[in-house]
Parts: structure tokens; C-alpha cells; sequence
């Protein structure tokens, strides 16, 4: 296994696709803006329409930390693909179920069952489908420092997964937050992202650019809420590294549709890579 400090796992993610190795990296002490349990949610499905699938794409949470001092494990298994297939992912489809994690770690079990009801206490105005698992880990398990958090999906009747999270204030750092606050913030902010809209949450926009770069020499398109910084800098540096420019599209809602976020049809041909690496035993 290998050893790494990662400021951002969806940045590991985008790397570990790069170099296209089929390994099982143990992720040390993770310290992220993007907490494992929302790319596990989000980034999976998503590359699973690239091609990326088989029984051995999967991220486990094998222990939990929380900031500051970290201390979780993460194992995130991904088999070799030689080549991304192109994309068409142009009809997010509406809403038919939410699921979520709300964990917890060297904190009272009751935090987690707080958030939960905090969270559905919003949700259930919009959506019966609703389920939130809880998530305690204790002992060896539990990292180094206490904490707790919420990460909800939802899901389309397309199978479009946009996610939103929200964790506790690092020990230490700044005024606590309580659980009952944490879970509503979190609810708006899924409620948020399903107004942005698209067929890729606001957390993998680029991680679908990325993917429709390397894919083969077609045609693909995605469509997309309203572009968040982090993805515009993205473009910038696709255009530097890979010479490659998206066509970038307004789409303006149908008249039968209710009005949300400024959505972007993103097009490009692929830079046609192919993997050409072997397996690492």
C-alpha cells in the first residue's frame, strides 16, 4: 500500500486516472475539502459512464479522520481501462430519491441521529424518499481528533448523482457547530445543487472535463450547472497542458421546465489517450 497526505481526495482521484494504474493505494490521514463519502457517491457513478466499471472500482472507508489531526484511511481500488469512451450526458432527468451518511467520530452517537433529523426536517417538504444511515466509529477506527458531518446525494430517474457535504468545525479552530445546524446547512446545500442542475454536482464538474479530454478522438458532451471557479481555472489548464478547447454552449430551460440555475453544454473531441501501462502487482 502507499502513504500519502492529501489536501483534496478528488485531486487524488483525478491523479490516480492520469497515470491509468490498476493498484490499491491506502489513502493516510486524509485532511479534505472533498470528504471521501461524497466522491464515493458522486465520482464512482460518474466514472462509471466513461467506462471506468467492473467489481474492482471502489473506494472503502476503512477509518475515519477528522481535521486537525487526521488519522483515516481510505483504500480506493480501480481497474485498468484502456481508453475513456465518449459521453453524451445531455438529460439530468428529476429528482426520485435522497440518501446520506451522517458519521461521527469521538464524539456521543447521539450527534449523528441530532443531524439526521435536523437534515430530513427540510428534505421531507420536497421528497418522500429519504433515507440517511448513521455512521459511529470509535476506538482504532476513529482517528485522532473528534468530529462529525453529513454527506447527501440525490439521485435522478437519469442516473445523474449530485452531492453536497458539510463537516464540523476542527477542534480548535473557530466556533463549534451544532449538529441540528450542520444537518440543515447541508440540506440547503444539496437543495442548492439540484438548482445549479446538470448531469454533474458542482464537486465533479472537472473530473468530467478531464475525462472527456483523455476519451477517445469523438465527439462528447456534457451539460453543466453554472461553472464554479475551480472549473474554469481547470479549463485553463486543459487548454495549456493538452491544447484542447471546449465549446461552450447557453442553454436556456424549455417552457414545460421550472427555472433553475444557468446550465452550459460542454462539447469537445477527445485527445484520443490510451493506456498503455501494466499492471502493478
Amino acid at each position: 500500500s502507499l502513504g500519502y497526505i492529501c489536501s483534496n481526495s478528488q485531486q487524488y482521484i483525478v491523479w490516480v486516472k492520469i497515470i491509468h494504474f490498476s493498484f490499491m493505494p491506502k489513502i493516510i490521514r486524509i485532511l479534505s475539502k472533498d470528504h471521501v463519502d461524497l466522491l464515493k457517491v458522486t465520482a464512482i457513478p460518474l466514472m462509471k459512464k466513461f467506462g471506468i466499471d467492473g467489481d474492482g472500482l471502489e473506494i472503502k472507508v476503512l477509518k475515519r479522520g477528522m481535521a486537525p489531526a487526521g488519522g483515516g484511511e481510505v483504500l480506493f481500488t480501480c481497474p485498468v481501462r484502456r481508453s475513456m469512451k465518449p459521453v453524451h450526458l445531455t438529460e439530468p432527468g428529476k429528482i426520485k430519491r435522497i440518501r446520506g451518511t451522517a458519521f461521527s467520530v469521538r464524539v456521543s452517537p447521539q450527534m449523528a441521529n441530532r443531524i439526521v433529523d435536523s437534515a430530513r426536517s427540510i428534505l421531507n417538504k420536497f421528497i418522500p424518499d429519504i433515507y440517511i444511515y448513521t455512521d459511529h466509529m470509535k476506538g482504532a477506527s476513529s482517528g485522532r481528533s473528534p468530529g462529525f458531518g453529513l454527506t447527501l446525494v440525490a439521485e435522478t430517474v437519469n442516473g445523474t448523482f449530485l452531492g453536497a457535504e458539510v463537516v464540523s468545525t476542527p477542534q480548535g479552530q473557530g466556533d463549534p457547530v451544532l449538529p441540528e445546524d450542520l444537518g440543515r446547512n447541508c440540506a440547503k446545500l444539496l437543495l442548492e445543487e439540484v438548482y445549479r442542475g446538470g448531469c454533474v454536482d458542482s464537486t465533479n464538474q472537472s473530473l468530467a472535463l478531464l475525462y472527456m479530454m483523455l476519451g477517445q478522438q469523438d465527439v462528447s458532451k456534457t451539460l453543466l450547472g453554472p461553472l464554479s471557479p475551480y472549473t474554469v481555472e481547470f479549463l485553463r489548464h486543459i487548454r495549456d497542458f493538452f491544447q484542447i478547447m471546449f465549446k461552450i454552449e447557453q442553454q436556456k430551460p424549455g417552457e414545460d421546465e421550472r427555472k433553475g440555475g444557468e446550465k452550459v453544454l460542454m462539447t469537445c473531441v477527445g485527445a484520443g489517450y490510451s493506456n498503455i501501462s501494466k499492471t502493478i502487482k
